[in-house]
């Protein structure tokens, strides 16, 4: 091990303190940056808002990676877990010169110091967490868990990037954050970076204990042992013995990663399983270096310390002057010269540039980003003749674009799948035809489609899967989460974080564009009737469609060809969440390839080989959203036509959900005049829905007389049982819709109770029926587009 010269380890010091001093100074300050005065009341931030516990120890870790990258040149990327650390990384880009690069009004000197204390926390300025406002940063402090995974997500396939990941006692109680560990069983050191784990206990939670700072060191070492980490731990309270300890440790472990590496990289594929990756445990004092204790109450190293040390300074005149005394114990003057630059001795110990941590090309992955190389879609074209009259399952074609794409990336190892135990159930198993599921661990004979080198992720784990291709998007690549849909709603809060990330990056002109989040929805709702209730949920929709209108999609294609159309345009898309919903099932196809790309295109449009209003005036518009609404209201619509047969239906189909909304609330909002000529001002609309139906009448809010529009979708009503009787209990079959239509329609009351009488008496039928027999009629089950003849 590498031992520091007492000289280094001063200056080393000495930066640490620059950076806590910071970090106090956000917290507190408004005015009097550099303390030139006695502190006044006035120099106090009205709102004393901001997070100090964990900035001494986030600080002592940035400086010593900073020493790291000076002697190794390693590429370091630095992960924030704790959640509100930004006071201590912010602190650190500005000492590197990166944050005023960016934000040229925040000087290095006094003015660019004052701004950068009043900014945080502040109206108008930045948050207490780590964001994307902040330089290095691909992890939103705002929410507790994710940071392990977004770590390991971001050295996938980028075999020369370290990301040295700080994760909060607090935050190791999470599930999500205790799922990550197993990251470690999926990467290649042949082919992927590494992640070094720093645990940093320091004790406390706002008010609580932390379990792991508490557990036996014993039982601590054996917890990480046994999940295959190789445990090392720095802990102490006197800071010149903690600076050497974490010197000779950091050395130590990055020796060993390298050795790792090597190894892997010069053995043809051997030696690249059962390793022992090493992690750090960081035990250091909760507020550290600050305030000892207030009126004989503890401080340091307490829950005490965890937000704001001091509180009432303005007020207080005794906690201002130990507020005071706790700033100039850092020594500023020795620090900052006298127009506030920090001092040539310390700026020597910042990596030169193009190495710093808060400038590294990973944490802005636009930067990196290549273009994903995609095959023609139009050459997986189902051939239709006749629209609803052959079966196939979407997503199973949709598979064989898939595997091209991995084919066509293979050179640029730049596109995953990440999926929960999922891609051959929802038939996407032509992808491996060319590429095997990533598996670290032992593998046995007649275990399927494992490889070292696979590039489809599959972990049992909604969250791993997320959070792995967060990582991987925003450090420069592309890939797929595919995922049955009553279980994606597990991260609804990840995907709520990650577009408010987004939404806040395109804000930001440095941030750079990285591709779009992509959910694939294959076991959804309506064809979940083998699973039963506890898989039926469409409630990412109503997730999803809530966030900012500039990042949000969702596409419902009804069929292969037009779910080729969307995905093709989804994964050539940047900086959105798109959410596409497709079943996996064998279902009828409708659309020719140029249709679709139409439908698409539009977001919208009538079918014409359905209704026979002609171009005229409809008396009902039967619409629809979804594979099977759109089967059950095509279905609904032949009944209506059959039976009444000067009735003017038209079938409108809507692919882009978010299409529905007025122009001004969405960017694929349609307009006036387009809802209009789909929908007609008057006529009522009978709308079919995949999801909750809430929805659809929030969307078309605002639309002309919006209280014609009579919604079906699901109504929490499941089981196991058949796919007809899913639709059936849920009142959107063809019968109920078709019910629906001619109650609203005016000039058929003669013939409406007869035709109500018959679709009543075909529910009861399908129920006695499927009772009988376990299965849905055959004129059901067989059902096809044949027109009104």
């Amino acid at each position: 091990m590498t031992a520091l010269t007492i000289n280094r380890t001063e200056l080393i010091h000495a930066y640490w303190r620059a950076a806590n001093y910071l970090a106090v100074g956000q917290i507190y300050l408004q005015d009097n940056p550099l303390l030139l005065e006695p502190l006044k009341p006035e120099h106090i931030k009205p709102r004393l808002l901001g997070h100090w516990g964990t900035s001494p120890g986030l600080n002592l870790i940035y400086v010593h990676l900073n020493r790291l990258i000076n002697d190794t040149g390693a590429n370091i990327l630095y992960v924030c877990g704790p959640g509100h650390g930004a006071p201590a990384i912010v602190a650190n880009t500005y000492l590197e010169g990166t944050y005023t690069e960016i934000y040229p009004s925040i000087e290095q000197n006094a003015k660019g110091m004052k701004k950068l204390f009043r900014q945080f926390s502040t109206p108008g300025g930045i948050p207490s967490h780590t964001s994307a406002h902040t330089p290095g940063s691909i992890h939103e402090g705002g929410e507790l868990g994710y940071s392990l995974v977004h770590a390991y997500g971001a050295v996938m396939d980028n075999p020369d990037l370290l990301a040295a990941c700080v994760i909060g006692d607090g935050e190791a109680e999470t599930g999500p954050l205790e799922g990550s560990w197993k990251s470690l069983a999926f990467i290649n050191p042949k082919t992927d970076g590494a992640v070094l784990p720093i645990l940093h206990l320091n004790g406390y939670k706002i008010s609580g204990p932390t379990v792991l700072a508490r557990m036996e060191e014993n039982r601590l070492r054996s917890l990480f042992s046994g999940y295959g980490y190789e445990v090392f731990l720095v802990e102490g309270d006197d800071p010149m013995v903690v600076h050497g300890l974490m010197a000779e440790t950091l050395d130590f472990v990055y020796q060993r990663i390298k050795a790792i590496q090597y190894k892997a990289r010069t053995s043809n594929g051997s030696n690249t399983q059962h390793i022992s990756w090493p992690m750090i445990i960081l035990r250091t004092p909760k507020g550290w270096t600050g305030p000892k204790e207030w009126k004989g109450v503890p401080i340091e190293g307490t829950f005490r310390s965890h937000q704001v040390p001091l509180t009432g300074v303005r007020e207080d005149p005794e906690k201002l002057k130990m507020l005071e005394e706790w700033m100039r114990s850092y020594r500023p003057e020795e620090l900052f010269d006298n127009k506030g630059a920090l001092i040539p001795e310390l700026v020597n110990l910042i990596p030169e540039n193009g190495k710093r941590m808060s400038e590294l090309p990973y944490a802005n992955g636009g930067l990196l980003l290549k273009e994903l190389l995609l095959p023609d879609f139009k050459k997986y074209a189902l051939p239709i003749r006749q629209p609803g009259t052959i079966e196939s399952e979407s997503t199973r074609n949709l598979g064989k674009y898939l595997k091209d794409i991995f084919k066509l990336n293979a050179k640029n190892r730049n596109f995953r799948i990440f999926c929960p135990d999922e891609t051959t159930s929802n038939r996407l198993d032509a992808v491996f035809e060319v590429t095997e599921r990533r598996f670290m661990e032992q593998i046995i004979p007649n275990d399927d489609h494992l490889s070292v080198d696979g590039r489809v992720m599959e972990v049992l784990s909604e969250h791993l899967c997320e959070g792995w291709l967060e990582g991987y998007l925003l450090t420069g690549r592309h890939g797929l989460f595919p995922c049955y849909e009553a279980f994606v709603t597990i991260v609804d809060s990840m995907v709520s974080q990650y577009a408010k990330w987004v939404k806040t990056s395109r804000e930001l002109p440095w941030r750079k564009p990285v591709a779009s989040l992509n959910y694939l929805l294959t076991s959804h709702v309506w064809r979940q009737d083998n699973n039963g209730y506890s898989h039926q949920g469409p409630g990412f929709i109503d997730t999803v469609v809530n966030k900012k209108s500039a990042v949000v999609r969702i596409y419902l294609p009804p069929d292969a060809n037009s779910l080729l159309s969307v995905m093709d345009h989804c994964l050539r898309s940047k900086d959105y969440v798109n959410v596409v919903i497709a079943g996996k099932q064998p279902e009828l196809q409708w659309l020719t390839m140029d249709e679709a790309i139409e439908l698409c295109t539009k977001g919208a449009a009538v079918w014409p080989w359905v209704g026979n209003d002609e171009g005229g005036m409809p008396d009902v518009v039967m619409a629809c959203s979804g594979d099977v609404p759109t089967l059950e209201t095509v279905a609904a619509a032949e009944l209506l036509m059959a039976y009444f047969p000067d009735l003017k239906v038209r079938l409108v189909n809507v692919l882009d959900l978010m299409s529905l909304s007025p122009l001004a609330y969405h960017p694929h909002g349609m307009s006036e005049a387009l809802f209009t000529s789909l929908f007609t001002d008057t006529a009522p609309v009978i709308f079919a829905f995949h999801g909750y139906v809430r929805i659809i009448h929030d969307l078309v809010h605002g639309r002309p007389e919006p209280a014609r529009f009579h919604v079906r979708g699901f109504m929490e009503e499941g089981t196991t049982t058949t796919p007809f009787d899913m639709v059936v209990l849920n009142q959107m079959s063809r019968y109920h819709l078709a019910m629906e239509a001619v109650k609203r329609v005016g000039g058929l009351s003669e013939q409406v109770p007869a035709f109500i009488d018959f679709c009543e008496k075909k529910l009861v039928e399908h129920h006695e029926y499927i009772c009988k027999y376990l299965d849905d009629m055959p004129e059901i089950k067989n059902w096809k587009w044949g027109g009104t003849k």
